[in-house]
């Protein structure tokens, strides 16, 4: 994966892979993951410094587990629309991004580090996909 884009004017989440020209997108309306409950356990780590609490998602088909610290807000209500991969329903609970997260299902285990936080200010531009850009949607 080389970058991941996430545009609420569509509801899309666009993203680029090295092994493709185009930009495959997702409606990120819903999700296939319907969360049956959900858990938080507090200062379960530290990563990076940071105290990190754990956010468990237990799935009908996979549980879902991010380790946030809410000193790393976020506004939520930029992806209350952002269903898929459960992103607005993590945020909703957490109001912080994850330093860590790990998916487990019967077809893999996706897990996710940070390696840095670092303050920068970034200008619009970096959320855009390049206007020549091919896209389409992802294959089922």
């Amino acid at each position: 994966m080389q970058s991941q884009t996430f545009k609420s004017s569509n509801n899309k989440l666009y993203t680029k892979f090295s092994n493709s020209d185009a930009w495959l997108w997702n409606d990120a309306a819903t999700d296939a993951h319907e969360v049956l409950k959900y858990e938080i356990n507090k200062a379960l780590t530290t990563i990076l410094g940071y105290k990190c609490d754990e956010l468990v998602l237990t799935c009908k088909s996979e549980i879902q587990k991010y380790y946030f610290n809410s000193e790393l807000s976020v506004d939520s209500k930029v992806f209350e629309k952002h269903k898929y991969g459960n992103w607005y329903y993590f945020l909703s609970k957490s109001s912080g991004l994850p330093l860590r997260s790990k998916i487990e299902n019967d077809q893999f285990v996706l897990e996710t580090t940070a390696t840095e936080v670092k303050a920068m200010k970034l200008e619009n531009a970096f959320f855009e996909i390049p206007a020549n850009a091919q896209t389409m949607k992802t294959p089922d």
